[in-house]
């Protein structure tokens, strides 16, 4: 399905007013911010049938598998998540809750608390992945050549490089 956004597209060549987006930059726009939208549903609808976890759920513990003593701390672990440390903490407890992850205090730092990834975390999470990335090649891998692939992920790279610094720079306007 095709959107149109005829009001980001604006009148160009007018002096130095916004920078609208050409045709080619509107439908490039048009397609990510699409992409946006379908994926999140579409990922967490398949782990929630076959695991109970949200992909948030997912995100955490994975990132907490992948970490030195699948332990870390939780500002950290929201940033490698994708989530902010309120969303973070919320479902941290929901995991805690299902003896999924435990936190603690940080011994180096008595401001900062950990989140350790239990045995039945682990389990969980590796329970999990094979569900989630067939669903991934289903959704997006299959979809593509192997240039596109390559292509997507340096574009994903570029533009995730930036986003933070970018949001940050936003937020303190």
């Amino acid at each position: 399905m095709r959107r149109k956004l005829s009001v980001m597209v604006g009148v160009h060549g007018q002096g130095a007013g916004p920078r609208w987006l050409d045709p080619v930059e509107l439908e490039a726009w048009i397609q990510v911010a699409v992409m946006m939208a379908n994926l999140p549903p579409a990922l967490d609808a398949q782990l929630q049938r076959d695991s109970g976890l949200s992909h948030f759920e997912y995100e955490v513990l994975s990132v907490l598998s992948d970490s030195r003593g699948m332990r870390l701390r939780m500002s950290e672990l929201a940033a490698l998540a994708g989530g902010s440390v309120s969303r973070l903490s919320h479902v941290v407890t929901r995991l805690e809750r299902r003896g999924l992850v435990e936190r603690y205090p940080c011994p180096d730092d008595a401001r900062s608390i950990l989140a350790l990834l239990t045995g039945d975390g682990h389990r969980a999470v590796v329970q999990a992945a094979p569900g989630y990335v067939e669903n991934v090649r289903r959704l997006v891998i299959d979809r593509l050549g192997r240039e596109q692939i390559e292509k997507l992920a340096e574009i994903g790279a570029a533009i995730n490089d930036e986003v933070p610094r970018i949001a940050r720079d936003n937020a303190q306007r």
